[in-house]
């Protein structure tokens, strides 16, 4: 059977405790999402589900009610407390940094953090440093990582399948460069194998409120991004667009489509494929928790989480670039770019 572990879950809202009424705020379905910190830990047959915790009164009697789960209001006294494995940080992004850093200092061997990894690079590269030294695992939550038809996408790519790589767009409707965006960031490095290399943006400032309150300012816009090999992806994210989100990636042979989870070929000499969703029954969190249990268990995890720094690079990178009248942004960012904040949920 294995060895059972033990996790605590540190904010109980939308996607960390399944929480319906936090989703009513922001106007989202639980239903909608590719798994939540809740379901995702209960779902795996050896993770005992120990612990949650919210500064919010109804979201932890709310959690209770689901579960024999301990109930804390102060996530250290919840570490400190409770013999924990695993601890999922599904809070606001400002506050990801102080969390993680605490969790991997009090000893907890894999932390799954909810994207995108910080607000800042400095935290970023602090959560980093962190857990390198206790010898912990952070994952970030970019969702497409654990999604099979992205992983098999990202080794048909490898593979020559669209042939060489020629141009890419990344389109979504919700702006919010950071909240959304990174997913996009992430995946067309992921899907590609190729590094952001330099930015070229414009913020969209139309005003749109965030909904997670007016704490939060995390624009869309436009741009491009230059990848290893000269690769230029064109981003069309306006606050306001109404598109769905759409990754194109073209090749000499042909170009893919991507639509959520589905895969869409168009092959220039006139042959087409599709590649269905995976299906429901198992979320790409559940496949994340699957492979954080596998690490525990002594197996390598696929992927870096220095990945995750360098997408949220290429965010700060964007307003940088808006900052310069849409010049070049080169990564590494220098100087005071690097200190630049994006205020995503």
């Amino acid at each position: 059977m294995g060895k059972h572990y033990r996790a605590g879950i540190i904010g109980l809202g939308f996607i960390g405790g399944a929480d319906q009424a936090s989703g009513d705020a922001l106007g989202q379905q639980v239903t909608n999402l590719d798994g939540t910190h809740f379901f995702a830990i209960n779902n795996h047959s050896r993770i005992d589900l120990a612990a949650g915790s919210s500064r919010d009164e109804g979201r932890r009697q709310r959690f209770a009610s689901r579960t024999d789960a301990k109930i804390y209001s102060d996530w250290r006294e919840m570490i400190e407390k409770e013999e924990l494995d695993i601890v999922s940080v599904a809070t606001y992004a400002p506050v990801h940094s102080e969390i993680t850093v605490g969790c991997a200092e009090a000893g907890i061997k894999a932390i799954y953090c909810e994207k995108p990894i910080a607000t800042q690079l400095e935290d970023a590269q602090r959560m980093v440093a962190a857990c390198d030294k206790a010898g912990s695992l952070l994952v970030i939550n970019h969702n497409l990582r654990f999604n099979p038809n992205c992983r098999r996408l990202r080794d048909y790519i490898t593979g020559g399948g669209l042939g060489d790589l020629t141009s890419a767009t990344l389109q979504w409707s919700a702006g919010r460069l950071g909240n959304v965006g990174t997913h996009q960031f992430d995946a067309i490095q992921m899907l590609t194998g190729r590094k952001v290399e330099a930015v070229s943006g414009m913020l969209d400032l139309s005003g749109k409120l965030d909904c997670r309150g007016p704490q939060f300012k995390d624009p869309g816009g436009w741009g491009m991004l230059r990848l290893e090999g000269g690769l230029i992806v064109t981003v069309d994210a306006a606050d306001y667009a109404g598109v769905p989100a759409t990754i194109i990636i073209n090749g000499t042979k042909g170009r893919v489509i991507t639509q959520r989870d589905e895969m869409k070929f168009e092959y220039w000499d006139g042959e087409t494929d599709y590649w269905a969703p995976p299906g429901r029954e198992k979320s790409s969190m559940d496949r994340a928790v699957e492979e954080i249990v596998e690490w525990l268990d002594g197996a390598e995890f696929p992927y870096q989480v220095e990945e995750a720094v360098r997408t949220l690079e290429a965010i700060v990178a964007f307003h940088a670039s808006h900052n310069h009248n849409a010049t070049w942004a080169e990564l590494p960012l220098e100087g005071s770019d690097r200190k630049i904040e994006v205020l995503s949920g």
